[in-house]
């Protein structure tokens, strides 16, 4: 399976989380359990994160720089990365629940960008067999994690 058919998959289940997050936050009554949510998502997408920018995003590296984008799309991470943090010392719910939407409305911005350039642009600048050896590797790393 190539590598950008697995990541597209990790979205979709990414996609499901927000939407869940998004329906849930709202009906929490304390901060704590906003901090559960956020600490859950902050784990997975680190994971994801890891492992798409080491496998998928060094190989495409040049073609950021080109196209003007190498630097937006670390700040996202960044910005995704801080919204999270802050939800860990946020003492207000209300301020809790709003950088935690704030963190999943960022990551769909980021994952849209994703789906709409950086999958397309590496179909066409990766052969196959590249995406399906990348794509081996993310199950390589997968089944070490489940040991």
């Amino acid at each position: 399976m190539k590598i950008t058919e697995i990541l597209l998959a990790e979205h979709v289940v990414f996609h499901n989380l927000f939407d869940h997050i998004e329906k849930t936050a709202p009906k929490l009554k304390t901060s704590a359990e906003i901090k559960a949510l956020a600490a859950t998502l902050e784990r997975l997408l680190r994971a994801h994160s890891e492992t798409e920018d080491e496998l998928f995003v060094a190989p495409l590296e040049h073609c950021f720089e080109q196209i003007g984008q190498r630097e937006t799309f670390h700040d996202e991470h960044e910005e995704i990365d801080q919204a999270l943090l802050e939800v860990k010392s946020a003492r207000e719910l209300k301020k809790a629940r709003k950088l935690l939407l704030a963190a999943v409305a960022a990551s769909r911005k980021h994952f849209d960008k994703e789906e709409r350039i950086v999958f397309p642009l590496a179909e066409r600048t990766l052969k196959a067999e590249t995406l399906k050896i990348l794509g081996d590797a993310w199950m390589k790393r997968r089944e070490a994690a489940l040991k």
